[in-house]
């Protein structure tokens, strides 16, 4: 009896682990695997119990199931190796408006005080654009490729630097704008920024789009122009299309920082669902990370998220 209650224990973390291995999660396992750091805590409790009650292989699997999870989840919260470069210092901060419902003097403010240099927006709206620049966004940022859209679908792009081969592109799951540019810093080669914001696979139904929309994200172009992702990516580091996309050549700079586990997005509006890390910064695997901190955004269910970057010299 002991022994079968220790193989229900440990079951479904050691099935949790292989899915997440091998990339698996299909149908309403998208969902679920966005809280892989969770389970990988959760699942000391049957390794815990396996060994207290002292059953070899139930004790054998539980271990290799905590170790499995715990190893794709505890380097982000460890700062990891950074390219050596002598480029200046770049500030980008990206945010989720939640239709045009963030406050935006505190998205001013968090420009203003953290001396951002580009930001990035999504689900920006018309009404939001000229609140912004009301605050003195359009003096503080004052060259931009916007695209507001009444609704979650538009998109925005904030520059300190004169931006060229500007455009708007759209996605085909949502059809979410994603505005880019290309933006050179004083003393860095050309950059490319593009805002993104993939689909949300909040139900079975729409997988299919958000496996549309990660996959047709720009990759990193390792032998060619700088370029960063930045935005509400509806995906975690445990989703394979996200970890695909990484593989092209971009780090993920919170997770190259240690804050790989700072959660972005809920509980904002009195849920339950525990905080998961959906939007990012995706660099250049060339540039240097410094740091990463989330900021709270009052009327949007995201948090902002500040990377602080250092650019190869030009």
């Amino acid at each position: 009896m002991a022994t079968a209650a220790c193989w229900l224990a440990v079951a479904p973390a050691a099935a949790w682990a292989l899915l997440r291995l091998a990339g698996l999660e299909r149908g309403p396992l998208v969902q679920a695997v966005a809280f892989t750091p969770y389970v990988a805590v959760g699942a000391l409790a049957p390794l815990l119990l396996a060994l207290a009650l002292r059953r070899r292989w139930p004790s054998v699997v539980a271990a290799v199931t905590t170790l499995a999870l715990i190893g794709v989840v505890a380097p982000r919260a460890l700062a990891s190796g950074q390219p050596t470069v002598g480029g200046p210092t770049l500030r980008l901060l990206t945010a989720n408006l939640l239709m045009g419902r963030a406050d935006p003097a505190t998205l001013v403010d968090l420009v203003r005080t953290r001396r951002v240099d580009v930001l990035t927006v999504q689900e920006f709206t018309p009404l939001a654009a000229a609140e912004l620049d009301r605050l003195g966004l359009a003096e503080l940022l004052p060259y931009r490729q916007l695209h507001p859209e009444a609704g979650a679908t538009g998109s925005g792009l904030y520059s300190r630097f004169p931006l060229t081969d500007v455009g708007t592109r759209r996605n085909q799951g949502f059809f979410f704008a994603q505005a880019y540019g290309s933006l050179t810093v004083p003393g860095a080669p050309p950059l490319r920024v593009e805002s993104a914001h993939p689909a949300a696979p909040y139900a079975v139904a729409v997988v299919p789009d958000w496996r549309t929309d990660l996959r047709a994200q720009p990759p990193a172009t390792p032998d060619g122009r700088l370029s960063i992702l930045a935005g509400d990516f509806n995906a975690t580091l445990d989703h394979a299309p996200l970890r695909a996309l990484l593989a092209t050549g971009y780090a993920d700079a919170a997770d190259r920082a240690g804050a790989g586990l700072a959660g972005t997005w809920g509980p904002y509006d009195g849920d339950r669902i525990p905080p998961v890390t959906i939007d990012h910064v995706l660099v250049d695997r060339r540039i240097a990370v410094r740091s990463v901190t989330v900021h709270r955004l009052p009327g949007s269910d995201h948090r902002a998220v500040l990377a602080e970057l250092r650019l190869p010299g030009g």
